[in-house]
C-alpha cells in the first residue's frame, strides 16, 4: 500500500516486549489518557485504532471498521495480521493476554516488527482494557478464531479457539467504565473527524464508521487514493484556490519518509499542519523548520530568476510566501523524538535537513514545469510582501499614537486595581449599554470592563494592516497587553481571564464569533494558555412567591415550571444584557461564586480552522450546508 515504509519481519509471540505493569492506570487514568472527561473517553477509541493503523503502516491492513453501539460500547475491527496468540514463557500467558494486561507491551517496542508506529503516548490497548467495564478480544490468525473476555481489566476466561476462518485481523469490543468516566457518550462527529484525518494520512486505507444509536444508523466511509493531496483539496474546499493543481511530493531516506502537499488560496491566513507517524505535531518541530526554510528559499530564488525581485529589493519573508497557503507536511520515521509542552513537537534533528533538501529540489521543479501556477503564486506572495510593509507602517503609526503599547490603555477601558495578571480578568462586553451595567456591577479590585461598539471587523477576510486600523481591535490588543503577531508575548498578558460577554441572541452570537475568530487567527496563544472564556448570561428570569430564579437554558426553565406548577409566576425572557440591572448582572453572570463560564479550548486546530473558515469565510454554500446539518441542535433563535 502506498505510504507504507516496507513490510517487516515475523510477527509472533517472540515479537512482544514488556516494559512495565498496569496497576497505575486505574489509580491515575488522566496520566494515561489526558482526562476522565470527553477527551479521555474518545482517546480510548483512538488507542485501539492506533494499533490497526500500525498494521497499515507496516503494509498489512487495508480496512478498519468502527461501530458505536446503542449501549455506548465500541467495536473496532481490522484486517491486519491479528495480535499474536502464542504463549510467552516468562509471563506464562498468551501474547494476546500480555498485550491486554500489561502497560507498554506490544510489537512496537522491540524495533523489529514495526519500522514506524503511531500513537502519541504508546500506552496501548492495555489502558483501554484497564478503563473498561468489559472488553472482548477476538483474533483471526493461522486459520483459527481466538476469543477472550475481560472484566474491569482482568481476564474472565482463557484465550480459546472458538472457530475457524481464513480471515486475519483483530476485533476489540469494549464498554468504558462509568465508574471512571464523568459521562459515557461518544461524539460521532468527533470520531469521524479524527478518522478522516487518519484516512488522509494513510493513502488508500479504508475506514468505515457506523453509529447504531439512532433510529436510522448513521454511516460514513473514508478512503482517499490521493492521500494528503485530497487533504489539501478538503482544506481549500470552502476557499478560493489560486491554482488548480495541488503540489505534491514524497521522498525516502533510510527508514524515513516525507510527504508534502500544498496549494495557495486567495485568502490571507496560512493553514500549515504537520504530522509525524500520524501524530498531529501542533507545536511543529524540525520537519516544519525544514519545510519553511526550503519554501522561502525556493520562492525567492524563482522570483529573482524571473525578474520579479530586483537586486536592490529585499527578500520575500516567510510570512509573505505562506500567506493563503494550505499545506500538509507528513513524515514517518522509525524513532520519533517528541518535545514541547504537550509532547507534540518533533525533535529529530536530521529531519530538518531531510525535509529541506527534498522540498528544495521538488518545488523548484514544480515551479519550472508549471509556469502558469508559478505566476499566480508569485503575484500572491509579492502582494503579501507589499501588504506586510503597509501593516508595519500601520503598526508603527498606531504605536506612535500609543494604541498598541501596554503602557497606553484604551480610554473606554475601566481597569481593575489589582496588578497580578493571574488574579485579574477582563470582560469584553457587547455595546455601551451593557458595558455601563457591567462597570456598575463589577468588583473593581480584579474585574476590568472593555465595552465594544458594534460588530468588529471579520478578520477572516482582511489583511493585517486593515485589521490594525480597526478601533475595536486596537482596543482589545492594547488592553490585553500581549502585542500581536510576531511581537506577541504571552508573559505580558495583563489578565489571565478574557471573558467574552455578549447578548444571548443571534447578533450576540455573531459578535462572539467575530471576537473568537480574531483571537484564533492572531492571538491563538491566549486560547492555548487557557485565558479565553465565554460568559453564560441567563435566558430567563422567573419570579415566583416574591423570589427571583434564573434559568440558563430551556431545560432549567421547564424544571422550575414543574416545581411551581399551579402557582402564579412571572416569566421574563432576556433578549440582551442591557435588560439586566447591575445587581442582576453581578448575581447571574459576573459573581465568581455563582456565574457559569465556558472555557475556550483548542484541542484540534484543524477542526477549528475548518469551522472558522466555514462560518466566517466567503463560501456561502458551505455555510448553508453547515446550518442545515446543525439546525436541529440550535438551542434558541431570536427572530
Amino acid at each position: 500500500m502506498a505510504g507504507a515504509i516496507r513490510k517487516t519481519e515475523i510477527y509472533d509471540e517472540s515479537s512482544i516486549s514488556v516494559l512495565e505493569g498496569l496497576e497505575a492506570v486505574k489509580k491515575r487514568p488522566s496520566m494515561y489518557i489526558g482526562s476522565t472527561g470527553s477527551k479521555g473517553l474518545h482517546h480510548l477509541v483512538y488507542e485501539v485504532v492506533d494499533n490497526s493503523i500500525d498494521e497499515c503502516l507496516a503494509g498489512f491492513c487495508a480496512n478498519i471498521w468502527i461501530t458505536i453501539h446503542e449501549d455506548e460500547s465500541i467495536t473496532v475491527i481490522d484486517d491486519g495480521r491479528g495480535i499474536p496468540v502464542g504463549m510467552m514463557e516468562k509471563q506464562k500467558k498468551s501474547a494476546a493476554e500480555v498485550v491486554l494486561t500489561t502497560l507498554h507491551a506490544g510489537g512496537k517496542f522491540g524495533g523489529k516488527v514495526y519500522k514506524v508506529s503511531g500513537g502519541l503516548h504508546g500506552v496501548g490497548v492495555s489502558v483501554v482494557n484497564a478503563l473498561s467495564k468489559w472488553l472482548i478480544l477476538e483474533i483471526g490468525r493461522d486459520g483459527k478464531v481466538y476469543q477472550q473476555r475481560y472484566e474491569k481489566g482482568a481476564p474472565s476466561s482463557e484465550l480459546q479457539v472458538v472457530g475457524e476462518s481464513k480471515r486475519t485481523g483483530t476485533i476489540i469490543s469494549f464498554a468504558p467504565d462509568p465508574d471512571i468516566f464523568e459521562e459515557v457518550e461518544f461524539d460521532f462527529d468527533l470520531i469521524a473527524q479524527r478518522m478522516r484525518e487518519m484516512a488522509f494520512l494513510n493513502r488508500g486505507l479504508r475506514i468505515e464508521i457506523k453509529d447504531e444509536r439512532k433510529d436510522q444508523a448513521e454511516q460514513v466511509v473514508f478512503r482517499y487514493e490521493g492521500g494528503i493531496k485530497d487533504f489539501i483539496s478538503h482544506l481549500n474546499a470552502a476557499k478560493d484556490p489560486l491554482h488548480g493543481k495541488v503540489f505534491f511530493m514524497s521522498a525516502e531516506q533510510d527508514d524515513a519518509l516525507v510527504e508534502i502537499a500544498m496549494q495557495w488560496n486567495k485568502g490571507y491566513v496560512e493553514s500549515i499542519y504537520t504530522f509525524a507517524n500520524n501524530i498531529n505535531t501542533h507545536e511543529g518541530g524540525t520537519h516544519l523548520a525544514g519545510f519553511k526554510s526550503a519554501l522561502t528559499r525556493v520562492i525567492n530564488d524563482y522570483a529573482r530568476k524571473k525578474g520579479l525581485l530586483k537586486e536592490k529589493d529585499l527578500n520575500l519573508l516567510g510570512e509573505d510566501v505562506r500567506e493563503g497557503l494550505a499545506a500538509i507536511v507528513s513524515v514517518k520515521l522509525k524513532e520519533p523524538q517528541f518535545e514541547g509542552q504537550t509532547k507534540t513537537k518533533l525533535g529529530n534533528t536530521d529531519m530538518k535537513g531531510f525535509v529541506e533538501s527534498a522540498l528544495n529540489t521538488k518545488l523548484a521543479e514544480y515551479l519550472e514545469e508549471n509556469p502558469g501556477d508559478a505566476k499566480g503564486i508569485l503575484g500572491k506572495v509579492v502582494g503579501a510582501s507589499k501588504a506586510r510593509m503597509a501593516a508595519r507602517h500601520a503598526r508603527e503609526l498606531t504605536r506612535r499614537k500609543g494604541l498598541l503599547e501596554s503602557t497606553s490603555l484604551p480610554g473606554k477601558l475601566a481597569d481593575c486595581t489589582m496588578k497580578d495578571p493571574s488574579m485579574c480578568e477582563i470582560y469584553l462586553v457587547e455595546g455601551d449599554s451593557a458595558g455601563g451595567s457591567a462597570k456598575q456591577a463589577r468588583d473593581r479590585r480584579f474585574q476590568a470592563i472593555l465595552p465594544l461598539k458594534g460588530k468588529i471587523l471579520n478578520v477572516e477576510k482582511a489583511r493585517l494592516h486593515k485589521i490594525l486600523n480597526n478601533a475595536e481591535i486596537q482596543a482589545m490588543i492594547s488592553a490585553c497587553g500581549t502585542g500581536i503577531g510576531e511581537e506577541f508575548d504571552i508573559d505580558k498578558a495583563r489578565y489571565h481571564k478574557a471573558i467574552i460577554m455578549t447578548d444571548a441572541d443571534v447578533d450576540g452570537a455573531h459578535i462572539r464569533t467575530l471576537i473568537l475568530t480574531f483571537f484564533f487567527r492572531y492571538m491563538p496563544e491566549m486560547i492555548e494558555a487557557g485565558y479565553m472564556y465565554i460568559a453564560q448570561p441567563p435566558l430567563y428570569k422567573v419570579t415566583c412567591e416574591k423570589k427571583d430564579y434564573y434559568c440558563y437554558n430551556d431545560a432549567e426553565m421547564e424544571e422550575l415550571r414543574k416545581r411551581f406548577d399551579g402557582k402564579k409566576c412571572e416569566l421574563q425572557r432576556y433578549k440582551g444584557l442591557g435588560e439586566m440591572n447591575a445587581e442582576q448582572l453581578w448575581d447571574t453572570t459576573m459573581n465568581p461564586e455563582a456565574r457559569i463560564l465556558m472555557q475556550v479550548t483548542l484541542e484540534d486546530a484543524l477542526l477549528a480552522d475548518e469551522m472558522f473558515n466555514t462560518l466566517m469565510g466567503d463560501d456561502v454554500e458551505a455555510r448553508r450546508q453547515f446550518i442545515q446539518k446543525h439546525a436541529k441542535n440550535v438551542r434558541f433563535l431570536d427572530i
